[in-house]
């Protein structure tokens, strides 16, 4: 490839092909560097592009009509790998016709693609899904892993600790990235057996290139207190359905309040740009784009409900990615891992 190119499940998601194309032009203003290989029912990605006629001349399509649903599961749908949308995406960056791959599929579905096609790197057990979350600190905080390992043990966590902190480094320009382990306690003798051996384990790891702060407890995720948090799916799944959820209850909260009575409205008026300030904050199409870390290759999860801005930043954090070879990123750090830690977490 003479330009990054970015492979685009056009069928997944709620709304599929219309607002993939969407979110693609509005990516494409962003990155000019961009070339994009759609994947999906051609004709309707065509009438997609007669939308966006500049971003035509940057993409080529790969034909297919069969699609992974939402309710398949993960051993169903390797078996339409070879021929649905999401597999041939993947499919695209095993190959090399792309450097990464985006989807608004079913989560299970493109995680046990991903893992088919891309295989884990050496030293990783599996791969985690991170995402970036805002805080009220200078930094977004990256949160994994949300979903792909539903229980791990202490050397899971601490390989996700390398991988988050990679990935801040990689994304947030932080150097030395602050890293939590997500407990309901912060005593040292709180907490699961696997969370207490992980922090055990990066406590006595020397050389890392990352400040491992302890534990974080869940009301303290959006401070800013550690640029990474560490976690099982299960646990990270919880966390951010329900900081999602605090985000809507918020806002429509604050949409119920303003509306109320006509003083409230003028009270509005008054405080728009400080509630459209919130708003901003609060939408997750401003922070959509989880990747899976641990592979060799880039694969980006976009929230399956996420208009055209939201698979636009997923994009935008597929292409920073690819951009600064988080991939070459993790590597480096895993040596250095096996070379400083102790004997069960040095595979």
């Amino acid at each position: 490839m003479t330009r990054p190119r970015i492979a685009i499940d056009a069928m997944g998601g709620d709304v599929g092909v219309r607002v993939m194309v969407a979110g693609a032009a509005l990516a494409a203003a962003r990155h000019p560097h961009l070339t994009y290989l759609f994947v999906g029912d051609q004709e309707r990605i065509e009438r997609g592009l007669d939308a966006h006629p500049e971003l035509r001349s940057r993409s080529e399509i790969i034909h297919t009509d069969q699609t992974v649903s939402g309710d398949d599961k993960p051993s169903q749908a390797l078996r339409k790998m070879r021929g649905s949308s999401m597999g041939l995406a993947i499919d695209a960056v095993k190959q090399g016709l792309a450097g990464g791959a985006v989807s608004s599929g079913n989560t299970g579905a493109l995680m046990a693609m991903a893992k088919l096609a891309l295989r884990t790197m050496p030293g990783i057990d599996r791969p985690a899904l991170a995402a970036m979350l805002p805080t009220l600190g200078d930094n977004d905080v990256i949160m994994l892993d949300l979903g792909a390992n539903t229980e791990c043990d202490a050397n899971n966590l601490v390989q996700f600790a390398l991988m988050g902190a990679a990935y801040a480094r990689t994304a947030l320009g932080v150097e030395r990235p602050r890293v939590g382990l997500l407990n309901i306690g912060t005593e040292e003798g709180k907490g699961t057996e696997s969370v207490r051996d992980a922090a055990a384990l990066l406590r006595a790891a020397e050389g890392l290139p990352l400040e491992f702060k302890g534990y974080i407890e869940g009301d303290k995720l959006s401070r800013g207190d550690v640029d990474v948090v560490v976690h099982d799916g299960f646990s990270g799944n919880i966390a951010l359905k329900t900081i999602e959820g605090t985000a809507r209850f918020v806002t429509d909260l604050l949409r119920r309040a303003f509306t109320s009575s006509i003083r409230s409205k003028v009270g509005f008026l008054i405080s728009r740009p400080a509630t459209e300030l919130l708003r901003h904050h609060l939408d997750p199409n401003n922070h959509n784009g989880a990747v899976f870390l641990g592979l060799n290759g880039v694969v980006l999860k976009s929230h399956g409900s996420a208009n055209d801005k939201g698979v636009a930043n997923a994009i935008h954090v597929c292409a920073e990615l690819l951009e600064k070879d988080i991939v070459g990123q993790v590597q480096a750090d895993l040596a250095g891992l096996k070379a400083t830690a102790p004997a069960a977490v040095a595979k």
